[in-house]
Parts: structure tokens; C-alpha cells; sequence
């Protein structure tokens, strides 16, 4: 039945427009125009001019035959380019695919191929890696993008230009769009971006326009970010789309610091020149900071507040942040919810505990972002609900309008990670009493031993408050007595005198007698290009030790 609401109260162009990032874009360059939007070496431009050239971007890749529906894929480093991408893409209702600059030419053609790839923009300096992806998506797939080449300002290095276009040339040649707009319906999709694949293809996680939007908002309300900061880009743009923070830095006027190379005398420096002020980065990377020599750290006076996402960072990284005085704050999610979705909200009362309690604190998953309508901790099969107890274990999970629209070409994957009406993460948690998710372990990374469940987190926290580590990872390895036991794959700071020994004593006065390690192996760890330690390899070598013992 109607009621008298639902007369002659329709949506019109007055009062309903879909929600998209790309009106922040708009708007900065509006009220903000002579603001300065991107830094990058020499090269500074206002906001004006920053969407002067999304625009002729949207310009040229309209004219190149892109629109609804069409994938961007984007092959670049934290540069202007990366930027300008996140906001002529989405303008033309494309669709950014950022691809991940460490994978290898096999997968990056596999991924060009499964997400139907259009036009690629790609920097001059990953060529080598380009042109035999390239070939194989020619020969192997029978698809051959346009290609945009970048020649960046602060790359002077080898690399060949691969395509017919090069990019400057091209924006010269377009005017720029009048507008950039947004879809007309904001359950388009804005991107597809790529998980691991550590068992078997990858999945292409595809999100959409309103989802974009409203985690963008989202980063601000949670982070209090003021109009102007001025952000330091030391997580890569390719991941889950740079957090949504090319978005969040145009809704607030902002400026883009940004940042080819992630080492600790680049972000310091960048720091103090610019004075930035807010930063993201995986636990390795923050780690780099507060262990960098002091006197690279001298002259950054003003705050500069971190984000920190990961399934558990470390207790030693969020204490050595706080003794550099660097404000850190601690977030949870995944690509499948825009990045970030989730945040140990700080409460006021926090301030008063020991800094070993507002590190316990600090440190759990926490609750769900403002705009996102759920997150709990659920028996992944039941889906009941666990009691806020601490201790009862279940599979952390999302629902509402920060969560993706599926997974690309495989409603398997999609149905199975929709079940029950929630987004299942994998990942294992406990409710505490005051309803903060802390994460015990991924399911696939939890050790059983003797039929005893040991959570590799724990033991790694261990090893992390040892002063000689700088990096960890437990994984489980085979055992004919227990089944499995732990094994630690450690990376010491350069010269520390700290032997396997030492450390099994270390862990003794931490953990129960099972959890401790029983091997310590001092050895490089591998990492994505975010610092995620890739602990799928570190099992295969678990694995390949325990088959030759």
C-alpha cells in the first residue's frame, strides 16, 4: 500500500546523484584550485591542474574507444600518473585494474586477460617485465591492449616505450572533459583488483562506485583527518586501490607526497621537506622508521600520525612507533572491503593505561568502520554469533556497503564467500568484553600440535619483543611425534650478536612450553611489495625440509 510519501516526491537531478569518488575531484578543484594537490621531485601541481590533466586522460582514453564497462589496467609507481588514473578512469565509468609491480609477466598476462583488459598505462621503468607479459597476452590470449607509455620525471633509468602513445603527448593532444562524472548508477563497477593466489588463480575482486565513496569518507571520520594533509604515499596505489586514499586526499584538499621508492631515508626525508603529516604502511615499513638512526628523523617536528594494517602487527612495532612519537593508528580489512573496514578506535580511558596496555589495546582488529553496517565474529558454519568472552574462537565477517560486489567470472567463489548474508574473511578472532575483534590466526596458519592449537601470531609477537628481530614469521612444520611444531624464520638487525638458543630461551619466558619454537631459522623472509610477509612460501619450505629429514 503507498502513502502519502511516496507522491509526486520522485528523484530528479535536483536531489539524487550517484555516489562516486570522483565528485571529491571536482569539488577540490573547484574551491581549492590553487592548493597544491601532488608533489612529486620537481614537480608540483595544484589541484587545479590536477584535474586539468585527469581530464585530458579521460579525454584521451574516451577517444581511445573506453567507457562503461571497459578495463584501465595501470602498471606504475606512486606517481602523478597513478593518481590522475584513479580519477579519469572511474570518470568515464571504466573500470582500474592496478596491477601489482612484483608479480611475474605469466600472471600479469593472466590477469590482463581475465579482467578483459582494454588500455594499459604502464611506466617505462617495468618494461622488462611488460613485454613478455605483453606477448604472452598476444600469443597465448589473443588480446592486444593499447599501450600507454609513462616516462616519469624522477626515473632515469633503462626501459623501452611499448606502445604507439606516450602518455605527456597524449593528454597535450586532448582537451580536457568539462566534468569528470561519476556513473549514473553507483553499483558500477570502479575496479578490479587481484588477490594472491597463493592457491591456485587469483580472484579478481571487483568493487564498485558507492563503495569507493563511502570509504573514502570513511578513512577521514576515522583518522579525524583535517582539511590539507598532506599524505606521504609509502603504501602502493596498486593495493586495494592506495586504501581508497586517492579519494580521501581529494575530498579534504589535500596534498599527494609521492613516493617511487619505500626506504626509511626517502620516507624521512620526504617527511621533513614537505612536512607530512599522515602516512600508511604495512609493519615492515613502520618498523624501517623507528629503527632508522635517529639524527635521519631530525627536523620532523610537526605530528605525523601512521596507519597500520596487518593481521597482527607486532606489540615491538606499535611501542617503538610511540617511543619516536609518531601517532599510530591500528586498522583491519581486506581487498575485499576497499582495504581498511575496520579500527581499534581508541577510547580516552586508553591514555591513562601503561603503554604495554595501550599496546594490547591498540593492537586488536577492533570495530567496524562507521559506514560499514556489519562486523562480528561468527561460527564460520553456523554463522552464530560467539560470546564476547576473549576466548571463544570464530571467522571475523563484514557485510554492508563497504564490502565488493564479487569476485570476477566465478560465482563459486562469490556465493561461498557470501554465505549466510556476511562476507566471510578467514580470518580466526575472538569477541573481547568490549566487543573489539582481536585476531588469533588466519585458519590456514594456525599450528596444531599434539592436538593443541597454537596461534603463529602469539609466537611471533614473542620473537618481535626480543630487541635483535626485525622481522618473523612461525609457520607449521611437519612433526611425526606432534604433527606439527613451530618453526620461526627470523631476520635479525644488522649486527645484532643473537643466536637460535637465545631466542628459544627468550620465548620460554613468554609462552606455554608447546608454543615455543622448536626451530629458529635465520634466513630472508619473502614479502609482497606492501611488506606482507608471504608465509604460503615459507610452508613450502616447512614442508621441503620435514620431506628430507
Amino acid at each position: 500500500m503507498s502513502n502519502i510519501y511516496e507522491h509526486d516526491l520522485a528523484r530528479n537531478a535536483a536531489n539524487f546523484v550517484a555516489l562516486s569518488p570522483v565528485s571529491f575531484v571536482e569539488r577540490s578543484a573547484e574551491v581549492f584550485g590553487d592548493l597544491p594537490a601532488v608533489v612529486h621531485g620537481a614537480r608540483r601541481y595544484t589541484w587545479a591542474q590536477t584535474r586539468d590533466r585527469a581530464a585530458r586522460l579521460a579525454a584521451a582514453l574516451r577517444a581511445l574507444g573506453v567507457g562503461r564497462g571497459s578495463t584501465v589496467s595501470v602498471m606504475l609507481p606512486n606517481s602523478p600518473e597513478m593518481v590522475e588514473a584513479h580519477y579519469a578512469v572511474p570518470a568515464l565509468n571504466a573500470v582500474l585494474n592496478t596491477l601489482n609491480t612484483r608479480l611475474d609477466a605469466a600472471l600479469l598476462a593472466w590477469q590482463m586477460n581475465h579482467c578483459e583488459v582494454a588500455v594499459l598505462i604502464t611506466d617505462r621503468e617495468f618494461a622488462p617485465l611488460i613485454a613478455p607479459a605483453l606477448q604472452a597476452l598476444r600469443e597465448q590470449h589473443g588480446r592486444d591492449p593499447v599501450v600507454i607509455d609513462v616516462s616519469d620525471s624522477e626515473y632515469t633509468g633503462p626501459g623501452d616505450c611499448l606502445g604507439s602513445h606516450g602518455y605527456e603527448t597524449l593528454l597535450a593532444a586532448h582537451a580536457p572533459l568539462e566534468r569528470l562524472d561519476g556513473p549514473a548508477d553507483e553499483w558500477d563497477a570502479i575496479a578490479v583488483s587481484y588477490t594472491s593466489g597463493t592457491t591456485g588463480d587469483p580472484k579478481g575482486v571487483v568493487t564498485h562506485h558507492r563503495g569507493a565513496y563511502l570509504n573514502a569518507v570513511c578513512n577521514a571520520a576515522t583518522w579525524t583527518l583535517p582539511n590539507f594533509p598532506v599524505y606521504l604515499w609509502t603504501l602502493p596505489m596498486f593495493h586495494c586501490n592506495g586504501w581508497c586514499f586517492p579519494w580521501t586526499v581529494a575530498m579534504l584538499g589535500g596534498t599527494h607526497v609521492c613516493l617511487r621508492r619505500v626506504d626509511a631515508r626517502a620516507i624521512l626525508e620526504a617527511m621533513r621537506e614537505h612536512r607530512v603529516d599522515h602516512y600508511c604502511a604495512a609493519p615492515i615499513v613502520h618498523s624501517l622508521i623507528y629503527n632508522a638512526p635517529a639524527e635521519w628523523r631530525a627536523g620532523i617536528t610537526q605530528q605525523v600520525r601512521g596507519m597500520v594494517a596487518g593481521a597482527a602487527p607486532p606489540a615491538a612495532m606499535i611501542e617503538g612507533m610511540a617511543g619516536i612519537g609518531f601517532d599510530i593508528t591500528h586498522v583491519y580489512g581486506l581487498t575485499e572491503v576497499y582495504g581498511p573496514a575496520a579500527v581499534a578506535v581508541k577510547r580516552p580511558a586508553w591514555a591513562c593505561e601503561s603503554l604495554s596496555e595501550q599496546t594490547r589495546l591498540n593492537g586488536r582488529q577492533g570495530v567496524r568502520y562507521p559506514l560499514q553496517e556489519g562486523m562480528t565474529v561468527r561460527h564460520p558454519e553456523t554463522l552464530a554469533e560467539v560470546p564476547a568472552d576473549g576466548q571463544t574462537m570464530g571467522e571475523i565477517m563484514f557485510r554492508g556497503n563497504i564490502v565488493m560486489k564479487g569476485y570476477l567470472k566465478n560465482p563459486k567463489a562469490t556465493g561461498e564467500a557470501f554465505a549466510g548474508g556476511w562476507f566471510h574473511t578467514g580470518d580466526l578472532a575472538v569477541l573481547e568484553p568490549d566487543r573489539y575483534a582481536k585476531i588469533r590466526d588466519r585458519s590456514k596458519d594456525v599450528i596444531i600440535s599434539g592436538g593443541e592449537n597454537i596461534s603463529s601470531i602469539e609466537v611471533e609477537d614473542a620473537l618481535y619483543r626480543h630487541p635483535a628481530v626485525t622481522a618473523c614469521a612461525v609457520v607449521a612444520k611437519p612433526d611425526a611425534k606432534w604433527g606439527e611444531t613451530p618453526l620461526a624464520f627470523v631476520e635479525l638487525r644488522l649486527g645484532a650478536p643473537v643466536t637460535a638458543a637465545e631466542l628459544i630461551a627468550h620465548c620460554k619466558t613468554l609462552l606455554a612450553g608447546y608454543k615455543v619454537p622448536r626451530e629458529i631459522r635465520f634466513e630472508e623472509i619473502p614479502k609482497t611489495s606492501t611488506g606482507k610477509i608471504q608465509k604460503f612460501q615459507l610452508r613450502e619450505r616447512a614442508r621441503s625440509s620435514a620431506a628430507i629429514e
